[in-house]
């Protein structure tokens, strides 16, 4: 079990009648990449804020390396903040930028020389000392606040955003180079962001927060192939997601039926789904199949309305009889049917996840990382 470097309990954060953060419970492993993602206003810059200090939590705890610090200032804390504006000193150069908060610590100038050429070498930066911020572009002004951040060695680094004022090309290159950089330094990166790509492409984990709450926290892996809610389903890629309802159950199998048809999905024991209970079924359109004949133990069919060529793959668009359009992703045009024509829609068993949705904190995921039970009391 990993240790906890930064631990959230039971934080909620009220703005007049505005609850922003509502019951976090959250523990972040010592050197992994954990991102918060979620749509505008969910909560997540909050959540940053708090960890780092800028903001005080309503109630609740907040540690880091095992130390209460919800009431401390941030220069009182071993973390450090990127935002996504970079806050950069204009009138400095590059070099007196990153040197800053070593001045500012009167740190001795042999030190501070050799910790500015370390930094700038970790970012890429050598022989750009003398460059002045305002001759720099999007990527090196980028480069230049996370070498500020990392001089002061803080345990954990905050990240709002950073890449989010990036052109689309730069803003790839930038998402390997930083996880290539926390790799290379061991620090702990706790990254915000509503980008669901970069967030797949960055993260060990991704806490899912929505409305304040987090509704799921795991691996990219597990939350793309088992999302926990309608929401998690909804908001991390492309989803088929038919709202459904339990007919029987045996064993680890169950036939839901739809207004459009039944079909049969495999489910998890420790869900406890039971018939009549009301469900969705979320089928990713790269595990979405289809057939000119019924498939035994499925009966939902629908006509192909359209084909889309999106670059690297064709999307097939098939209209149900309720409305609802389901999509079918292929690389393959040759494995695509003809518009106009009728399909049976079916998958395999183990690619079609059974959402039960709960409003309730993802617990299991908070105690995969050692150092704070979100029922602990203080």
């Amino acid at each position: 079990m990993s240790k906890a470097i930064v631990s959230m309990m039971n934080v909620d954060k009220i703005y007049g009648e505005n609850h922003v953060v509502k019951n976090m419970n959250m523990n972040i492993a010592e050197g992994e990449f954990l991102t918060l993602l979620g749509p505008s206003g969910c909560g997540k810059t909050t959540t940053l804020r708090m960890i780092s200090g800028f903001e005080l939590p309503s109630s609740g705890t907040i540690k880091v390396q095992g130390e209460r610090v919800e009431k401390k200032e941030p220069y009182q804390r071993d973390v450090n903040t990127v935002f996504q504006n970079y806050a950069l000193f204009p009138n400095m150069n590059v070099y007196d930028n990153i040197a800053y908060g070593l001045k500012v610590k009167k740190v001795p100038k042999a030190e501070l020389h050799e910790r500015v050429m370390e930094a700038l070498k970790m970012v890429q930066l050598e022989g750009f000392e003398k460059r002045r911020i305002t001759q720099m572009s999007g990527g090196q002004k980028q480069r230049v606040a996370i070498a500020r951040a990392i001089i002061n060695r803080p345990k954990v680094l905050l990240l709002d955003e950073p890449l989010g004022a990036l052109d689309l090309k730069l803003r790839k290159q930038m998402q390997i180079e930083l996880k290539r950089l926390q790799k290379k330094l061991g620090i702990t990166f706790v990254y915000v962001t509503h980008d669901q790509e970069e967030a797949l492409t960055m993260s060990d984990r991704i806490a899912i927060i929505n409305q304040g709450r987090i509704e799921q926290l795991a691996t990219p892996r597990e939350i793309y192939e088992n999302p926990k809610t309608r929401f998690v389903a909804g908001f991390i890629g492309e989803i088929n997601l038919l709202e459904s309802m339990v007919l029987s159950v045996d064993g680890d199998t169950a036939v839901v039926g739809t207004e459009v048809g039944k079909a049969t999905v495999k489910i998890d024991p420790k869900k406890k789904i039971k018939a009549t209970d009301g469900v969705a079924v979320s089928i990713r359109p790269e595990n979405m199949k289809f057939s000119k004949k019924p498939v035994e133990g499925f009966s939902i069919k629908g006509v192909v309305k359209e084909k889309i060529f999106v670059g690297n793959l064709i999307k097939m668009m098939v209209d149900l009889n309720d409305g609802t359009e389901i999509k079918i992703n292929r690389f393959d045009t040759s494995d695509l049917a003809e518009d106009g024509e009728l399909v049976y829609l079916y998958w395999d068993l183990d690619k079609g996840v059974v959402i039960k949705e709960k409003n309730l904190v993802d617990t299991d995921s908070v105690r995969d990382i050692e150092g704070g039970d979100p029922d602990e009391e203080e």
